[in-house]
């Protein structure tokens, strides 16, 4: 197998395994605010240990890795505040799928900060993209699923803006994989115990079987899927992982009917197909990018004799 498809299959192991957390949120029966603190909170010991072992092995994370993790960190607490939030309003899955919208957002923003040029493809798709995002979000439809559907693409759409910042400069860190997991971590679960208050209140003291259902949350999605995550990034383009974590909303949205009954209307659900069929239209063509410099250095030059 070659490295290059070894990268891939990592990282949609990851993906897989983190499509399990919005179902995992809702079967914990707790605050959005708690479940994001102790999904962060609970994988935070076996995190610093196994960076603890990347270090000895590697030596210490430079100062610019460490800055750029725990900025990611922070980005990572809005992203979990406010995806928490989308899924009491609108559902697991249909939360899951406004999240990924990152694919859109990290492709431009790599274009600008990595100089990896979207496709023509991912431009066209995006316009119907978020013609997807107007049928979830209810506007169109008296029977959609959801507490309040709207608000829950307003969380989305906020989700998806932390995610591909934190997508991001995880990418930029560093090349390794534990270390600047657990700095980020650490910090969002800082981050996310400062903020709670403003996110309606975290409970510090949730009872079992809450306990376990987040134990899990933070040791399955969290500590392992993150960790495959983390790995797989800073060794393909931006816009690629992006496209390969579309796996989670779809997987999501299948284990959120299956396991919590939720039943998205006819047009929420069209609004998911339109999504991801844009979604893979715009990426189609995702392959290594090659930098500006790249390109311009194989356009033949002419020379004056």
């Amino acid at each position: 197998m070659s490295a290059h498809r070894r990268i891939l299959l990592i990282a949609v192991a990851g993906a897989l395994i983190i499509s399990t957390s919005a179902p995992l949120v809702r079967l914990s029966g707790v605050s959005p605010a708690t479940s994001a603190l102790f999904r962060c909170a609970y994988a935070v010991p076996p995190l610093l240990v196994m960076a603890w072992l990347e270090r000895r092995r590697f030596g210490p994370l430079s100062a610019r890795s460490r800055y750029l993790a725990w900025a990611a960190g922070l980005l990572f607490a809005f992203d979990l505040l406010f995806w928490h939030h989308a899924i009491d309003y609108v559902g697991a899955g249909l939360a899951t799928v406004l999240g990924n919208l990152q694919v859109f957002i990290v492709a431009f923003a790599a274009w600008a900060v990595f100089r990896e040029r979207p496709s023509n493809r991912l431009m066209v798709a995006t316009p119907v993209v978020f013609a997807g995002v107007a049928l979830i979000s209810g506007l169109f439809d008296s029977a959609a699923y959801g507490a309040n559907p709207l608000l829950g693409v307003v969380f989305g759409v906020a989700t998806s803006l932390a995610y591909a910042g934190f997508l991001l400069l995880m990418k930029a860190g560093s090349d390794r994989t534990v270390g600047p997991l657990a700095h980020a971590t650490t910090v969002a679960t800082l981050a996310i115990a400062a903020l709670s208050p403003v996110f309606g209140g975290a409970d510090f003291t949730p009872s079992w079987p809450a306990h376990g259902w987040l134990l899990l949350l933070a040791l399955g999605p969290q500590l392992l899927g993150w960790s495959l995550i983390t790995y797989s990034l800073p060794k393909q383009p931006a816009a690629l992982t992006a496209l390969l974590l579309l796996v989670q909303p779809m997987t999501t949205v299948a284990l959120s009917a299956v396991a919590l009954g939720e039943h998205p209307s006819p047009l929420q659900l069209a609004g998911c197909v339109v999504i991801v069929l844009g979604v893979l239209y715009g990426s189609r063509r995702a392959q290594p990018a090659r930098t500006v410099a790249e390109q311009d250095a194989q356009v033949p030059k002419t020379s004056i004799v």
